[in-house]
């Protein structure tokens, strides 16, 4: 991996960073927000994104183009530039940051407390100043039963009236067939209402033996008064509790109350569970999907789940089991006050994990086949490929060409063949560029190293090897790159006679792909099969040219520190990195042992090593 040189502006900023916890932004030219990132240490993090040890992966590339400026907000604490790094991430939803699919496109159940006498409601967003939301749901069916669950056992009311300011002359029906005990004109008293309102959480979150407590206790008191109706109500509240818990006895996972964490992945998507048990039983499911995870590891997602979905619920267990370690567990913990956060092996709390899994998958499961990704199983890429593209072949063997260079040194070009959907190792090539793209002369001055010249040198050279072999050609050439590098393509085919080969060209920023003679770029479903293949095919390229070119730019780093020595000559210095592994072992031989070796002496030991110390 090679290092990029920062922007000017961002270069002095680096210089100035502090050694101390906080939030960095990356931003772009126009001040848009790209990334919001957190550090232990502002300093080595940021820094860190223009060294040769970071990520070389196409989104991190990309990302490293578009950075323009950079803000950093320091802070006292780990946990607090987590929590920090949460919001800044919920205010600017950055394109490169991990995305919760948005909460809004599903109904949450929201419980008006700012009201004197709250309401129970289904809404999409969480703007009611001092209401409680309990989801958001994404089976309706889930949301509807609960509601009727609810409008069965307690006496909510239904009406819009802005109580105690807005009042009807007297009861609606909801008070004359008993599902509202008519709040409105003073048949209850606002201390009875709130202690029902209290009843109507305790069930949401799941605490059924305290809802049930209290029911019993209001019918024994109603018993007292003579008022045997609403006795008689409360009864039958009940046995309606007791019928909706029946079912649920089967799922006994131990006697405390517990949170336990799900997770599923699967490529770019992935689906972070919440299963909720109280009194020893599950009551309730939570989940949220994530999107926007390329490179990113599984610990950091599971991270990001827990800081933005489940630390800000207000009723967390004091035990949350977890199917594996977070990225950020230390600062997690202390963020979660009151909740113990383990990862059990055995027992009740580890089989409670594994239904969390197990919903998680089942979940990812349901969002690709909603997302028709069923499309992607029953049809044949290969065949969508060749349909989408427009092809009057369908491209059962087709490759990919992609340069890779340091800076305009060590100019590398890849080429991979996939055969019915699938690579072929045997039939892979990679080249050393010998022409101008391949020469040691440095990066032009714009830092983007001419690399038409090396994509009409790989083809030149692969499909004139391959005419004269009179092997089979490939049904389609697709090139890493945009409209450019096309028409570089187009050319070196033409030359050679080729012109009738079908090409196209995969543009990696907004995965467009050009073809020739189209005047629109080609764009299509992020999920479309077609595409997934050709980024398939395209990231195998780019792994192959990487690999290539870190040797060459190893073995070049390697060889240039013993050159100029006099006496030491390529099969001398081959001799010395064969007994000694690398420049750094040669460093820290003696001469004994380098005087050893077969056509050494001494004396050029003394040499070699003092010429290394220089």
């Amino acid at each position: 991996m090679t290092g990029a040189a920062p922007p000017p502006a961002i270069e002095r900023q680096l210089a100035t960073l502090p050694d101390q916890p906080g939030v960095y932004l990356w931003k772009d030219a126009d001040g848009t927000v790209l990334y919001v990132g957190k550090a232990k240490r502002l300093r080595q993090r940021v820094r860190n994104y223009f060294t040769a040890d970071f990520s070389d992966s196409p989104k991190h590339r990309l990302l490293r183009r578009l950075i323009a400026d950079l803000e950093t907000i320091v802070v006292p604490s780990e946990p607090e530039a987590l929590l920090l790094e949460n919001n800044l991430i919920k205010e600017h939803r950055p394109r490169f940051n991990i995305a919760l699919r948005d909460d809004k496109s599903y109904p949450s159940i929201a419980v008006t407390l700012g009201d004197p006498f709250p309401r129970v409601l289904v809404v999409r967003r969480t703007d009611i100043p001092k209401a409680r939301y309990f989801g958001p749901y994404t089976d309706v069916a889930v949301l509807r039963r609960t509601l009727r669950i609810i409008r069965r056992l307690f006496t909510v009311r239904t009406c819009t009236f802005d109580l105690p300011a807005e009042a009807p002359d007297r009861p609606c029906l909801e008070y004359h067939i008993h599902r509202c005990l008519a709040p409105c004109v003073a048949l209850q008293s606002r201390e009875d209402y709130r202690a029902m309102i209290d009843d109507v959480l305790a069930f949401l979150e799941g605490r059924t033996v305290q809802v049930r407590t209290r029911l019993r206790e209001r019918m024994e008191d109603a018993s007292t008064r003579l008022d045997f109706e609403r006795a008689a109500d409360i009864r039958n509240s009940l046995r309606w509790l007791d019928q909706l818990e029946r079912p649920q006895g089967v799922e006994m996972v131990s006697g405390a109350d517990a949170d336990a964490i799900g997770y599923a992945r699967d490529g770019d998507d992935a689906v972070g569970v919440i299963v909720v048990a109280r009194d020893g039983k599950v009551v309730a499911r939570e989940q949220r999907f994530l999107e926007n995870l390329a490179e990113e590891p599984d610990e950091a997602i599971l991270s990001a789940f827990l800081v933005r979905h489940y630390l800000p619920r207000p009723a967390r267990a004091r035990h949350a089991v977890l199917p594996f370690a977070p990225s950020d567990a230390t600062e997690i913990a202390a963020l979660a006050a009151g909740t113990e956060f383990t990862m059990p092996q055995r027992g009740a709390y580890a089989r409670l994990v594994e239904l969390a899994d197990q919903n998680a998958r089942h979940l990812l499961e349901s969002f690709r086949l909603e997302s028709f990704e069923t499309e992607e199983r029953v049809e044949d890429p290969v065949y969508a490929l060749g349909r989408d593209l427009g092809l009057t072949t369908v491209p059962r063997s087709f490759v990919c060409v992609d340069i890779s260079t340091s800076q305009g040194r060590d100019t590398v070009g890849s080429l991979v063949w996939f055969e019915a959907g699938r690579p072929k190792r045997s039939e892979y090539r990679r080249f050393k560029i010998r022409g101008e793209a391949g020469s040691e002369a440095p990066a032009p001055a714009s830092g983007h190293p001419d690399d038409y010249a090396a994509i009409h040198e790989v083809l030149t050279r692969y499909f004139t090897r391959r005419v004269e072999e009179k092997r089979a050609l490939p049904d389609l050439v697709v090139i890493d790159g945009g409209k450019g590098q096309l028409s570089v393509a187009v050319e070196a085919l033409g030359a050679l006679g080729l012109g009738a080969v079908p090409l196209a060209s995969l543009a990696k920023r907004e995965e467009e792909i050009f073809l020739p003679g189209a005047l629109e770029s080609l764009r299509l479903p992020r999920r479309a099969p077609s595409l997934r293949l050709l980024q398939r095919a395209r990231d195998e390229a780019h792994r192959f040219a990487i690999t290539f070119n870190r040797a060459r730019r190893r073995a070049r780093t390697v060889t240039s520190a013993l050159l100029g020595i006099p006496g030491v000559g390529p099969a001398r210095r081959r001799t010395l990195l064969e007994r000694f592994g690398s420049l750094a072992g040669v460093r820290i031989a003696t001469t004994d042992e380098i005087a050893s070796l077969p056509g050494f002496s001494t004396r050029l030991a003394d040499r070699i090593l003092n010429h290394l110390k220089t």
